[in-house]
């Protein structure tokens, strides 16, 4: 029995479909603009890393992609980008793509002829899901309730 193997990810997910809760996706995109490098210092005093936001989509529409350190160098405007295991984050409030140190991000030959430059899903704000503010007073039922009862 003879079978042919797919290259690539199986079960690739389009831009459009994307949303906050989106994570161990596979994704086939295109680069359409790169941003200048940022430095973000490190909280706990360490080495400051290097951040770049890269504009990618495919014919359903756009999302910007997190580059961090290494992969800054390594994507330039044209490339077609194939992410497995890829996640979506919320940076003050618009989706960005990345690719975390579980996920793989390589070039690919496969064309992406036309990108879908209407629908950027980054340019939408974000309410995080299940996030609910904290306001004071009233017992917490944490550790702040210092071992008193809750009735």
């Amino acid at each position: 029995m003879e079978g042919k193997i797919e290259e690539g990810p199986v079960g690739i997910t389009k831009v459009k479909d994307l949303t906050p809760r989106s994570n161990k996706v596979n994704v086939l995109v295109k680069v359409t603009g790169v941003g200048e490098p940022k430095e973000i210092p490190n909280r706990l005093g360490g080495a400051a890393k290097k951040v770049a936001e890269a504009k990618v989509g495919d014919e359903t529409g756009t999302i910007i992609l997190s580059l961090w350190q290494d992969q800054i160098g390594a994507v330039n405007e044209g490339d077609v980008l194939s992410i497995e295991n890829g996640y979506v984050s919320l940076v003050r409030g618009h989706m960005h793509l990345n690719v975390g140190k579980y996920g793989k991000m390589t070039k690919s030959d496969k064309d992406i002829p036309n990108v879908n430059m209407e629908v950027d899903v980054s340019a939408a704000e974000q309410q995080r899901e299940g996030f609910r503010p904290r306001y004071g007073g009233g017992s917490s039922g944490g550790y702040g309730d210092r071992g008193r009862r809750r009735y």
